[in-house]
């Protein structure tokens, strides 16, 4: 839970992707094993955090909703209110601005897709993590950041704290 006068979001990049079919609709592309395995470690590494989102919005292609299941089979004492955004595939920073700025929970999990995801989580901290993937955003990575605003409603660039940054690549 996070205090009055603060709000968290969880910004993660969906998993590893299958191109197994290559004429397989982008949107449709499920993920792969490595896919899989990064899904539910990045589960288990928020909930050992206590990072728990209360609130979820979530592209609506199939590897963020496979993304978001796998997570989700993490052991978390939160169920978040789950809300597929189809403007979220291929949304750009302000897009995916726009959408958070809707979310209604403190804690706010938002899974979606690169170029935008990148430039979206570039545009948010007051100091970018210092990690050298930060600014390619891997596959299931995931910035924590806060923000010490009342409503989402008043979110703007520039103005978040980076809590935390975490890649997960499923090769265990």
């Amino acid at each position: 839970m996070t205090p009055l006068g603060h709000r968290r979001l969880i910004l993660t990049r969906h998993a590893k992707s299958s191109w197994d079919d290559p004429t397989q609709p982008d949107h449709d592309r499920p993920l792969n094993e490595r896919g899989r395995r990064s899904a539910r470690e990045l589960g288990d590494w928020l909930a050992s955090r206590g990072y728990e989102p209360e609130e979820v919005l979530c592209s609506t292609a199939e590897r963020t909703r496979e993304t978001w299941d796998r997570v989700a089979k993490a052991p978390l004492e939160v169920r978040p209110h789950l809300r597929y955004e189809p403007a979220l595939y291929q949304a750009g920073p302000e897009k995916m601005l726009a959408i958070l700025r809707s979310a209604t929970a403190p804690t706010v999990m938002m899974i979606g897709h690169n170029p935008g995801i990148a430039e979206f989580a570039a545009m948010l901290p007051a100091r970018a993590p210092l990690d050298p993937d930060f600014r390619r955003y891997p596959t299931a990575a995931t910035l924590v950041v806060d923000f010490q605003i009342d409503s989402w409603s008043e979110l703007g660039p520039g103005q978040g704290s980076v809590l935390d940054f975490v890649r997960m690549d499923g090769r265990g």
